[in-house]
């Protein structure tokens, strides 16, 4: 399956990866995420160290699924991974069609800019730019032009309750708003996938209940949404839980 892509500024590069179809014995049209025999290996001085190995499942389009595991169990590699930040050392992984197991460093950042939406723990704000200026960012890497850039971020900040923040810098917006500001910047480019890293562990319960509620209208409204956690109260929020332990799964659940 094809990855939409922009031929307003589409590179070499991107018209490869936008020609590329299923192959290898690639996933079916419902199947938005596929890792196969996943393993990655870090070389620590004389020694290598495991951190995972033969890890494999499917992610359905829509689907909300949370990655758990204790600390050191591999959970952030294999988030690593997922979010094409970096690559197996064996395996292979398929997102939205597209075997990226197998692409170059450029490929894979013109890929996290188009089909992943993260959501980290820190938001990772400019502190001098306003809610409008930090949802508008990916769309100016990628080249969007300016009426649109703004349209696409007013609308996106609007989707998380913020139409009236828009021009506030984030040391005048609260921890949870400041969270709807970094998931509307991830939702701003449309992506095939948000990806969240303890996207609740910088707030208090409270705050963290809401923006809980707000992953779980997006999943309501279509989006597929991975969430990496250690707290069993934020996994239980998800539909599937995936548990890793020493580098592999060690159970895959629905929950509802």
């Amino acid at each position: 399956m094809a990855l939409k892509v922009d031929d307003t500024y589409m590179d070499a590069g991107s018209q490869l990866i936008a020609g590329a179809v299923q192959e290898n014995g690639g996933p079916p049209e419902g199947v938005l995420i596929r890792v196969e025999d996943l393993c990655k290996a870090y070389e620590m001085g004389a020694v290598q160290v495991q951190a995972l190995c033969g890890v494999s499942f499917d992610i359905q389009r829509g689907e909300y699924v949370a990655i758990m595991g204790p600390s050191g169990s591999g959970k952030s590699t294999l988030m690593n991974l997922i979010g094409c930040l970096d690559t197996p050392t064996r395996g292979r992984y398929w997102l939205n069609g597209q075997l990226v197991s197998e692409l170059t460093d450029d490929d894979l950042a013109y890929i996290r800019n188009k089909e992943i939406g993260f959501v980290f723990q820190t938001f990772n704000l400019l502190a001098r730019a306003s809610a409008l200026h930090n949802v508008e960012l990916p769309l100016i890497y990628n080249g969007t032009p300016a009426a649109e850039r703004l349209e696409r971020a007013q609308e996106a900040l609007r989707r998380v309750d913020l139409a009236d923040r828009m021009h506030h810098k984030p040391s005048e917006l609260s921890g949870g708003q400041r969270q709807r500001v970094a998931i509307a910047r991830a939702l701003v480019n449309n992506p095939s996938l948000l990806l969240a890293d303890e996207p609740t562990g910088n707030l208090d319960t409270t705050t963290g209940e809401e923006i809980m509620n707000l992953f779980d209208r997006l999943q309501a409204a279509g989006n597929t949404i991975v969430l990496v956690t250690h707290e069993h109260d934020i996994a239980a929020r998800a539909r599937r839980i995936i548990h890793i332990r020493d580098g592999k799964v060690a159970q895959d659940e629905q929950t509802r």
